[in-house]
C-alpha cells in the first residue's frame, strides 16, 4: 500500500528527529501546483484559451510543463527528501537524480498508475450498457432516475453512473421544456454526492483507500450520505413539482403519448464492474488475501483491472451497437489522464509541507475540516484537495493522543477518525458546488447543451448551489460534525 511522500514515523511525538539536512519545502514551491489547479479552472472559462484548452495534448502539455517545475526543484533547488523503512528508520536522500525518482516512484507509480487504471476500468466498462426507453416525465420517475443515480455511482463511480444515466433522463424528459433544474440537481446527486459509499465511488475516497483507509471504511458516511440525498430528493420532488404545473397541456400530453418501455443492454458488463469492486476490495499488496497468508505482487490488482476491462471491450467493442448508441469515446478518459499526471507529481510539495506544518494551520475540529476540504473542493479538483488536508490531518495525529477508537491506524501514521470523516465528506459532497469541482459535471453539462438543454453560466450554477446545496451542508454539518 502506498506511503505519502512525507509520511514520516519520525514526525510522531517522541520518535527520531528530523535529520539536520532536511527542510521543509517553502510555499513558493507550491506555485506549480497552484498553476495547475488554476489552469483547470481558468482556461475553459476564457474564450481565448478555450480553444487551445480543448485538444487533449495541448493539456498533456501543460501538464508535463508544470510538472518538470517540481523534478526541477527536488533536482536542483530542495536539500533533499526522506525515505523510511519498515523498522521506522529513516535515510536522507540529497537532491539530485535520487531525489526526483524517490519523488516519481511514489506520484507516479504508487498514486496515478492506480487512480487512472481504476478510472479507465470503470469508464470503458460501464460504457457498454445502455438504458433504452422513454418513460412519461412527471416528477415521480425524474426522482427515482436522481435517487438510482445516487446509489449506483458508489459501485460504478460517478463518472460512470452520470454517462449511464444522463441520456436516458434527457430522453425522458425531451417532451418537457422545464429540464434545467433535472440536470442541475442530476450533478449534485449523481456526478458527486452518489460517489460516498465505496473507494470505487469519488477519486478522492479512492485515493484515501491508496493510502491505507480500509476498503469498507467509507460506508461510515451512509447517514451523512442519506441525510443529505434525502433533503435534496425532497427539495427536487417539490421544485419538479412545481416545474411540472407550468408545462403546456400539450407537451404533457405528448410526453405521456410518446413512451417506450425501458431496456437495458449490455448486462454482462455488470458482472465485470462486480469483478472490479471485487478486485478493488480484496487485492492489495500490503495485506494478505482475505483467508490465506499470501500477499499479492505489486499491481496485481491493476493487472485484474485491465483483463476484466479487456473482457468488457471484447464482449461489447468499440463498433457495437451499445456503445454507439452511448456515443462513446475515450475522449473524457484521456482529458483525466493528461491532466492528473501533472497534478500528482505537482501536489508532492504541498504535501510534504504540510505533514510537516500541518499542525501549526489551526484546524483542529471536524467542522474546519469539512468547510476548509470542501471549499477548495468547489473551485479546485476534489482529488488533490483530499490528499492535502488528509495529510494536513494525519500529521495533527502524530502530534496529539487519541485513543485507538478515536483514531484510524494508518502505513507511518495515524488519522482521527473524526477529521477523516469530515475531510471525505468535504470533498466528495462539495465538489458539486460549481462545474469545475468534479470532472462529471462539466460532462454533464455539455451532453445536455448539446441535447438542447440551455445551462445555466459558471456563476448562474453557483446561484442553484448556494441556494439549494450550502443550507443542506450546513444542516448536515449541525447534525453529523458537531464533535
Amino acid at each position: 500500500m502506498f506511503i505519502a511522500l512525507g509520511s514520516w514515523p519520525f514526525l510522531a511525538a517522541g520518535g527520531p528527529t528530523l535529520p539536520p539536512e532536511y527542510r521543509v519545502p517553502p510555499v513558493w514551491s507550491f506555485l506549480p501546483f497552484v498553476a495547475i489547479l488554476l489552469v483547470i479552472a481558468v482556461f475553459p472559462l476564457v474564450p481565448a484559451l478555450h480553444r487551445f484548452w480543448e485538444k487533449n495534448r495541448n493539456k498533456l502539455l501543460v501538464a508535463l510543463l508544470l510538472a518538470a517545475g517540481t523534478t526541477l526543484y527536488y533536482a536542483l533547488l530542495h536539500p533533499g527528501v526522506l525515505n523510511h523503512g519498515a523498522d521506522g528508520s529513516a535515510r536522507f536522500i540529497p537532491r539530485g537524480w535520487a531525489a526526483v525518482e524517490h519523488v516519481l516512484h511514489h506520484a507516479i507509480l504508487s498514486d496515478y498508475v492506480p487512480f487512472i487504471i481504476l478510472l479507465f476500468s470503470l469508464y470503458t466498462i460501464s460504457g457498454g450498457i445502455f438504458l433504452r426507453g422513454d418513460l412519461a416525465a412527471p416528477p415521480r420517475t425524474n426522482a427515482a432516475f436522481l435517487a438510482t443515480g445516487a446509489l449506483l455511482a458508489s459501485f460504478i463511480g460517478t463518472t460512470g453512473a452520470s454517462m449511464l444515466l444522463i441520456r436516458p433522463l434527457l430522453r425522458t424528459n425531451r417532451e418537457r421544456r422545464h429540464v434545467v433544474h433535472t440536470v442541475i440537481f442530476f450533478i449534485f446527486l449523481v456526478s458527486n454526492i452518489g460517489g460516498s459509499l465505496t473507494p470505487l465511488g469519488d477519486p478522492p475516497l479512492f485515493l484515501g483507500y491508496l493510502r491505507g483507509v480500509p476498503f469498507w471504511w467509507t460506508l461510515k458516511l451512509f447517514y451523512p450520505w442519506i441525510f443529505t440525498a434525502g433533503i435534496l430528493l425532497c427539495l427536487y420532488y417539490l421544485l419538479d413539482s412545481l416545474a411540472y404545473r407550468r408545462e403546456t397541456r400539450r407537451d404533457i400530453a405528448r410526453d405521456e403519448r410518446e413512451v417506450e418501455p425501458l431496456g437495458l443492454e449490455g448486462k454482462i458488463n455488470f458482472l465485470w464492474l462486480l469483478g472490479v469492486v471485487a478486485a478493488v476490495a480484496l487485492v492489495d499488496p500490503s495485506r494478505p488475501l482475505p483467508g490465506t497468508a499470501w500477499k499479492p505482487f505489486p499491481y496485481l490488482r491493476e493487472v485484474l483491472l485491465l483483463a476484466l476491462t479487456a473482457i468488457s471491450w471484447f464482449f461489447t467493442p468499440r463498433n457495437s451497437s451499445i456503445r454507439q448508441a452511448n456515443e462513446f469515446n475515450f475522449g473524457a478518459i484521456q482529458e483525466v489522464g493528461c491532466l492528473f499526471i501533472g497534478i500528482f507529481v505537482c501536489m508532492q510539495t504541498p504535501v510534504e509541507y504540510l505533514q510537516a506544518r500541518g499542525p501549526e494551520l489551526g484546524m483542529k475540529s471536524p467542522v474546519s475540516f469539512f468547510w476548509a476540504t470542501g471549499s477548495l473542493s468547489s473551485f479546485l479538483d476534489n482529488a488533490p484537495t483530499y490528499v492535502v488536508f488528509f495529510e494536513t490531518a494525519k500529521s495533527l495525529a502524530q502530534t496529539a493522543s487519541a485513543s485507538a477508537a478515536e483514531a484510524l491506524a494508518l502505513p507511518g501514521g495515524s488519522i482521527a477518525l473524526a477529521h477523516l470523516l469530515a475531510i471525505s465528506l468535504g470533498a466528495v459532497f462539495m465538489g458539486s458546488m460549481t462545474y469545475i469541482g468534479n470532472g462529471p459535471n462539466f460532462m454533464v453539462k455539455a451532453i445536455a447543451e448539446s441535447r438542447g438543454v440551455k445551462m445555466p453560466s459558471f456563476f448562474g450554477y453557483m446561484l442553484w448551489s448556494t441556494g439549494f446545496l450550502l443550507p443542506t451542508f450546513f444542516a448536515m454539518t449541525l447534525v453529523f460534525l458537531r464533535s
